[in-house]
């Protein structure tokens, strides 16, 4: 229902763009958003993007990752820029409707030099 892509190998102070589309068939939803889990740590939410077009960040990452969404394309994405080697984890998408949550397989970020 959700395909993720986008994560990978980068160097202190680079950029990722994740991306994440939901299928057509998820209607009624009312945020997407995305989340992480670093080894030997809980998930923990990284940015959420409510129908209304507000958005919500961790404070580790604001002013560093922006989430925004293309409604044509039922596509969030997350752009990370500056990246810290503590920002190293698991990235899941999440799109939550009034039923249910849907999440993505995860796509995994490193950050190393």
């Amino acid at each position: 229902q959700l395909v993720e892509s986008g994560g990978g190998l980068v160097q202190p102070g680079g950029s990722l763009r994740l991306s994440c589309a939901a299928s057509a068939r998820i209607v009624g939803i009312y945020t997407m958003g995305w989340y992480r889990r670093a080894p030997g740590k809980q998930r923990e939410l990284v940015a959420i993007l409510t129908s209304t077009g507000s958005a919500n960040y961790a404070d580790s990452v604001k002013g560093r990752f922006t989430i925004s969404r293309d409604n044509a394309k039922n596509t969030v994405y997350l752009q990370m820029i500056t990246l810290k080697p503590e920002d190293t984890a698991v990235y899941y998408c999440n799109v939550a409707t009034g039923a249910r949550d849907y999440w993505g397989q995860g796509t995994q970020v490193t950050v190393s030099s």
